[in-house]
């Protein structure tokens, strides 16, 4: 009763935004119950986001963000290794915490007003990377 009361003080074409990490979809040492956690939050995300998007065009979305130095992201296991391996093989670099932000303004927009149920990926193209020339070269020269 309580999410269909919270349902009701969303508007119509209302945006629900949250934050994951690739780490939902493939293994990071470290990371631990965290990736259990975000692959979860991307699963409800996509069932309140067909089950509200009937009822109210609620869209209900997830970005899964670069590693980004925060407070959380400092207390993660190996977060340094992790923070310079994205640099290095995402083409664009990480996306910082500003950046972020900008992105998520963008899906309380109109501008995005059919993009629901979807986990997004804002991370300067680290997801889609399977190596970069830099790290090929620092691999060569160990």
């Amino acid at each position: 009763m309580q999410s269909a009361m919270k349902l009701d003080a969303l508007n119509e074409w209302a945006s629900v935004v949250a934050l994951s990490y690739i780490a939902a979809q493939r293994t990071f040492p470290g990371y631990n119950d965290m990736a259990d956690a975000k692959a979860l939050l991307e699963s409800i995300a996509r069932s309140f986001g067909f089950q509200y998007g009937f009822k109210k065009k609620v869209r209900v979305n997830t970005i899964s963000q670069s590693p980004t130095l925060t407070t959380a992201g400092s207390g993660v296991e190996g977060f340094d290794a992790f923070f310079y391996y994205a640099e290095k093989l995402s083409p664009l670099g990480n996306a910082d915490a500003e950046e972020c932000a900008n992105y998520c303004v963008t899906l309380f927009s109109d501008l995005t007003r059919k993009v629901t149920m979807q986990n997004l990926f804002h991370d300067g193209g680290f997801s889609f990377t399977g190596v970069s020339p830099e790290l090929v070269e620092q691999l060569i020269q160990k």
